[in-house]
């Protein structure tokens, strides 16, 4: 078994949140894990991105140049990325952000949900990083709900741990919609 994802956004998406989640939810399951995040210098607003490795077997670089799965959140960040997935590969789309009419791809399995409209519909714009997760585990079954509910106390601080239900609750959410919005 072998899953790689590149997840991009901006600052202040919670990009990298997802993709420390992800990983922490894989190691939890015994999995081999590479995780490395990448954000500018801006606190919010600037590029955020971070690749995510998950396998049975080690793992040889974190780098991926063709990663199998990319996540786009916003859309500065499209023109850098799209080239970039594999023929085939799992592009997953947030619509709220991203009109799906630029995407220049169509030999791509592309998913596009609106994930921010969403996640306000839930009472929370900052839910829309949990409901793509949920998306992404949804397609690709690389982690279970339970391991993802583990590694949430993992990865946010003390004060933020009140959010996990909330949280599990969006993730949920994705894992509904995982089927919807494919072309």
């Amino acid at each position: 078994m072998y899953h790689d994802i590149f997840i991009a956004g901006t600052g202040g998406q919670g990009v990298l949140v997802i993709g420390n989640l992800l990983a922490e939810a894989a190691l939890a399951e015994g999995r081999e894990v590479t995780f490395l995040p990448s954000y500018g210098v801006e606190m919010r607003g600037g590029n955020a991105n971070c690749t995510v490795i998950i396998a049975d077997r080690p793992i040889g670089s974190p780098s991926i140049n063709t990663p199998q799965t990319l996540m786009l959140m916003s859309r500065k960040t499209r023109p850098l990325y799209e080239p970039k997935v594999l023929p085939d590969g799992l592009y997953i789309l947030n619509t709220s952000l991203v009109p799906e009419s630029d995407v220049a791809r169509t030999d791509v399995r592309l998913v596009a949900l609106p994930f921010n409209d969403l996640a306000t519909e839930m009472g929370n714009a900052r839910l829309a990083n949990m409901i793509a997760l949920g998306v992404y585990v949804g397609r690709t079954g690389v982690v279970s709900v339970a391991a993802l509910e583990e590694g949430m106390a993992e990865v946010l601080s003390e004060r933020n741990r009140k959010y996990i239900p909330q949280n599990m609750a969006a993730i949920r959410r994705g894992l509904e919609l995982a089927d919807g919005g494919v072309r």
